[in-house]
C-alpha cells in the first residue's frame, strides 16, 4: 500500500516534536511515508465557520494531489487536520453537487475512494499492535500514563468512524502495549478548548485545568496526546494554569509517538522530548531505572 503523509501546518512549525517522533518510529516499524507535495494547510480550525465551500477546498485539494500521486491511504497525524479531511471525504462522497463545485474550484478530480488516517488509526490498523509490541525494547512497567483524546479524535462518529466517541480505547491499548499502566480518568474526551486559544484564553484555561486536575487527581506520572492543539493546551499552559489556581500540576505532556520511541528503547534526544515546556526529565530518570 502506499502510505501518503500529510503533516499539516503544525507539524512543521509548533509541533515538530511530534514529527520527528513519528519518523523515528516509523524507521524503527520499516513503514514508508511519503509526504504529499505542494500540500496546503487544511483550514483547521477557522474556515469551517467562515465559508464551508473553503473549508471543504482546502482539505479536498491535498486529498487530490495524493489521488493523482496514485496513494491509497493518507496519514494526517494532527487531530485537527485528520478531522477536516476527513470531513471533506465526507461530505464530497455523499454529495455530488458539491463534489462537482469543489473539484472545478480545485481544478482536478476527486474520487473520494482515498482512505484517511489519524494517528491512532494509522498505529492500529497499518503499522499493527502486533508489530509494535514486537519492537518494545524497553517496557515502561510501572509508568502510570493518562491517556487524553479530546474531542476531534472520535468526533463527529458519523465522519471519524473510529473508536468509540464517549469511551474511546485505542490510545489506552498502545499505551499497554509500552507495558506502561494506562490510568481512568474522567476527562478523557473532554474538549481543550483549543479553538478559542487566542480569543476566549480564560475559558481555555478552565477547560484545561479540569483536565489536568483530574488526571493528576488519579495519579498519572504523564499525559499522552495524539493532537498538537491539545498538546499545546495542556503543556505550554500548564505553568499558567498552576498561577491561577495555585496548585502545583507538574505533568509532562508527550506525543504517543514519543511514548512509543520510549519502549522501543530510542534515546529521548531523538525524539526531541527536550522541545517541550514542562520537562519530563523526572519521568526519563523513572524510564532509566526500569
Amino acid at each position: 500500500m502506499k502510505l501518503a503523509y500529510y503533516p499539516g501546518c503544525s507539524l512543521k512549525g509548533t509541533s515538530f516534536e511530534y514529527e520527528v517522533s513519528l519518523l523515528k518510529i516509523l524507521e524503527a516499524l520499516n513503514i514508508e511515508i511519503k509526504e504529499i507535495p505542494d500540500w496546503n494547510c487544511c483550514g483547521a480550525s477557522a474556515a469551517h465557520s467562515i465559508n464551508h465551500d473553503l473549508s471543504i477546498a482546502l482539505p479536498a485539494r491535498n486529498l487530490a494531489i495524493a489521488e493523482k500521486e496514485g496513494y491509497e491511504s493518507v496519514l494526517a497525524p494532527c487531530a485537527a487536520c485528520s478531522n477536516r479531511l476527513k470531513t471533506a471525504h465526507y461530505e464530497l462522497e455523499t454529495d455530488d453537487i458539491l463534489k462537482k463545485k469543489i473539484t472545478g474550484s480545485i481544478e482536478m478530480p476527486y474520487s473520494a475512494g482515498m482512505e484517511i488516517n489519524n494517528m491512532l488509526e494509522f498505529l492500529i490498523k497499518i503499522a499493527g499492535k502486533d508489530k509494535i509490541k514486537s519492537m518494545v525494547k524497553r517496557p515502561l512497567t510501572g509508568l502510570k500514563v493518562a491517556a487524553y483524546y479530546g474531542c476531534l479524535l472520535v468526533r463527529p462518529p458519523k465522519i471519524m468512524q473510529f473508536d468509540d466517541p464517549e469511551n474511546p480505547v485505542s490510545m489506552d491499548e498502545l499505551v499497554g502495549l509500552t507495558g506502561a499502566e494506562s490510568v481512568n480518568y474522567s476527562y478523557k474526551t473532554e474538549c481543550c478548548g483549543a479553538i478559542n486559544s487566542l480569543s476566549k484564553p480564560d475559558v481555555v484555561m478552565a477547560l484545561t485545568g479540569n483536565v489536568l486536575y483530574d488526571i493528576k487527581k488519579h495519579g498519572a506520572d504523564i499525559v499522552v496526546v495524539a493532537c498538537p492543539l491539545c498538546h499545546s493546551n495542556l503543556d505550554v499552559r500548564q505553568r499558567e494554569i498552576e498561577r491561577k489556581y495555585e496548585e502545583k500540576i507538574g505533568l509532562p505532556v508527550l506525543f504517543i509517538t514519543e511514548l512509543l520511541g520510549l519502549s522501543f528503547g530510542i534515546d529521548p534526544k531523538d525524539l526531541a522530548i527536550e522541545g517541550h515546556m514542562v520537562t519530563a526529565d523526572r519521568v526519563l530518570e523513572k524510564i532509566k531505572e526500569l
